[in-house]
Parts: C-alpha cells; structure tokens; sequence
C-alpha cells in the first residue's frame, strides 16, 4: 500500500462501536426514565423472537496492562469477589422487574478487567444467579475473556458445564521486549497450554487477540507472534491497531514514550504482513480488525449477512437490546445507549438504593438511527445502500463529495444509490465511516478525542 494513502488518511477517528459516538452523546436531554421507556420498547419487540444480549463487565485485574484503556481496579484481594457479584445480581434484578416477562438470553459476554481474577465458584454463583431469571433463546452463545496467566481447568471446565462454548485469550505480542514494555509478561507455553485445554474441554470456538503498533514493536515481532499463532490455530483472530489514548484518566499507557511507538507507516506495514501471514493460514477478514476460519460462527455470519457490532464488538448475532451490568457497562435498546458509573464506590451505592445506576447516555432520533444504520452496515458488509426511502437522509450528497476523494484513491466505489468498500479500503474503513458521521462534522473537536485510524 502506497505510503502516501497512510500519511493521508492517518488521523483520529472513533472505532464505531456505537453511533453515535460517546464524545457525541447528548446527555442534556437523556433521563434514566428515558432509558427505561428506551429499554422496554426494544424488550417488547424483539425478546421473543431475537432475545437479549448481555455484557457483564468484571473490573478486577492483579496487575496493570499499560496497552489497556478499559475500566479496572487493581488489587490483589479476592475478598473483593463476592460483593461485586452479589452488586452485579442486585442490577440484574432491577433490570427484571422493569422488563417484568423472563428475558431471553441470545448472547452473555464476561469483560474486564480480567473474568479470571475470579475463582471458578464465584463465577458460577454469577451465572447461576443471571440465569435463574431467564430462558435460554435458541442457539445462544456464552463467550469470556480469559487471561492466558491464570485461566486454570477449573475455569474452563466450570464455565462450559454453564453453557460457554467460546474464549478469547489476550496475546498481544510474544516478543518479550514489548511485553515488558507493556507489562504483560505471557510466555508462550501458557498461551498454548490454555488453548489446548480449552479445545480438549469443547469449547468450539477460541479467539486470541493480537495488537499491533505496540511500544518497541517491529514486523519481526509480529510476524514470530503470527507463526507462533498458527502452530495453535484458534478459530478467531482480533488483529487490532494499539489505540494511544493517554489522556483518558485511569488510563496506564504513559509507561512508555510517544518515540518509543511505531510510526503510522511502521504500523502499517505490521497490518499488511499480519493480514497477508492470516490469509495463507487460512483466515478470512471479517469486517474491521477481525479474522476468522472458515468453520466459525464470525464466517458464517458474514457470509449470511448476519454479522453485527456493538460495545462487545463484532457479534454472529444481532439482538435489539443488549444490557450491561457492572462499573462502566454500556447498555443498548437500538433506541438509546446507557453507560453505568465507572466508581464501584458510587455503583454500590446506587445498586443498594435500588437505583439501576446509569450516569449517562443519548435517545437516539430519526437521524440518529439513519446514519446508525449506514454505519453498521459499512462496519460489518462493507456495503451500504440508500435504495430505500426510509434510509435516505438530505445530507447524501454532502457524504458522497467527502468520499469522492476516496473514490479516487480506489478504496470505495460509488453507485448511483449505494457505496461499496473495496480491498484497498478495507483498512480504512473508519475513515469511510467517518464521511458519514454528521454529529462529528457538525461538531470537530478541538481536543484529540479518538486514536488514530491506522
């Protein structure tokens, strides 16, 4: 890929998990009984028929990851457990008693911080204490992150006797320069023994996930991770650009210099080798940053035009309503976004009023819900169309001049009513995204919200 085209379309952009976006939310007209009123919409029309997402955030890690930009709290004390999880069931109550029928549970995600941090009997008094609420819908998919470190049997065993069938391992890098730059020291041998584990159990679809543009990287190092990789052939592979957001609070990435990164072109060339080694193993991309086998579920749904994203990220399923529980969880009814507070002081609190503890969020409008549209399906089929006149919006025309250029460039192709996404723009999905993205427009930030496309 011509360096020129890198230099060009390197600037900040949103991943899009969401539109809008969370910089963009309008949280001056957003109520926690607008979020209620939001919820309940969705759950009346879709739980029968799509079910209900869940995403469970688990907050605590032993140590801290200077690449990571999630929610965590650091501790070595597992007495932290029981009450996090006793707050985490109380949520899910109120969540019941608002939506009063038994939800119908498509998709349960553990997130962190690290699900592992937890002993096997805490997290089965967890899903046991969620499913005593609710049915199972047809075909579900229960999936965590496990840490390659301290995923024992014990873990793997008891959450599949619960119904998880996948696991995705963070990997990251095998170089140990980088993985002492971002502090995760995680010899191969666990990564394996974790993997092998897991398959000889049943789970029937393993994920790792690899980064690039990490602090000290080179292509030499991605290309000894992606080998080591192929020796033990996970059905999925989230291949994902480092995102350097410093600024956010919390947040432990200043353990290292901005110089002691990659350069856009560097990480560029990580991405283009990473992706042809995946090609030859066997990979398909899927979307955005995603690769799969051809015998996956992720392959399947793209192929069937059923793949979807949110704040899970790419799912084989869509489901209207998708309810996070724990600090920092994001909720989605389709019609609205909630995000919970990020203190666990403040989430116990709220949690022991009896108050589903949202701090924010967005009512999405008419536009809102146009260009969420567009933006999925360019995010997930790599193809949008306005053919429909429910998805026509007047700004159009105004998007298709933005993304003349990129015509040009040959990375999209522009019909008289729709826009494909070609090869060459596949890296640069976001920034077709962003053609599209009226509230970002409108509204240019003066202050880098989002890391860099590529």
């Amino acid at each position: 890929m011509a360096n020129s085209l890198v230099n060009k379309y390197n600037v900040a952009g949103p991943r899009y998990t969401s539109y809008p976006t969370v910089p963009y939310w309008n949280n001056d007209t957003f109520s926690l009984k607008k979020w209620k009123s939001s919820l309940l919409q969705a759950f009346q029309e879709s739980n029968e028929t799509e079910g209900v997402s869940l995403y469970i955030h688990l907050p605590f890690c032993e140590s801290l990851c200077t690449f990571c930009g999630c929610n965590k709290r650091i501790t070595k004390r597992h007495e932290v457990e029981s009450p996090y999880i006793t707050a985490v069931l109380k949520e899910w109550d109120l969540y019941c008693n608002l939506l009063e029928n038994k939800p119908n549970i498509k998709e349960l995600h553990l997130g962190g911080g690290t699900p592992t941090f937890f002993t096997p009997e805490n997290l089965t008094r967890l899903i046991k204490g969620i499913l005593n609420k609710a049915t199972l819908a047809e075909n579900y998919e229960f999936s965590f992150e496990g840490h390659p470190n301290n995923t024992t049997t014990a873990h793997l065993q008891t959450l599949f006797n619960l119904g998880f069938k996948r696991v995705s391992f963070g990997v990251q890098d095998y170089n140990e320069t980088v993985q002492k730059a971002i502090h995760r020291i995680q010899p191969f041998e666990n990564v394996k023994r974790v993997t092998e584990m897991a398959r000889e159990i049943g789970y029937t679809s393993i994920s790792h996930d690899i980064i690039f543009g990490l602090p000290f990287q080179t292509e030499a190092h991605v290309t000894e991770t992606i080998n080591k990789t192929k020796l033990l052939k996970p059905d999925r592979i989230a291949f994902y650009s480092y995102a350097h957001v410093p600024w956010i609070k919390g947040n432990g990435q200043r353990g290292y210099k901005d110089s002691d990164l990659p350069t856009a072109e560097s990480k560029r060339n990580q991405y283009e080798l990473g992706k042809k080694m995946l090609y030859e193993a066997g990979y398909v991309e899927i979307g955005m940053d995603h690769f799969a086998l051809q015998t996956d579920t992720l392959y399947q749904a793209t192929t069937n035009k059923k793949l979807h994203r949110n704040f899970m990220g790419y799912t084989a399923s869509k489901t209207k309503a998708m309810i996070g529980l724990g600090v920092s969880s994001i909720s989605d009814s389709w019609y609205g976004f909630a995000q919970n507070v990020k203190g666990l002081e403040e989430y116990y609190h709220l949690i022991n009023e009896g108050i589903i503890p949202v701090y924010r969020g967005h009512i999405l409008n008419t536009e809102d819900l146009i260009i969420r549209k567009h933006i999925l399906n360019l995010m997930c089929q790599l193809e949008t169309s306005w053919q429909q006149p429910e998805d026509y919006f007047e700004q159009i025309p105004d998007v298709l001049i933005k993304l003349k250029e990129m015509e040009q460039d040959d990375l999209v192709e522009i019909l008289s009513n729709k826009i494909i996404i070609k090869d060459k723009g596949k890296p640069f999905v976001r920034n077709i995204c962003m053609a599209f993205d009226l509230l970002l427009q409108r509204n240019k930030p003066e202050a880098q919200l989002f890391s860099m496309t590529i």
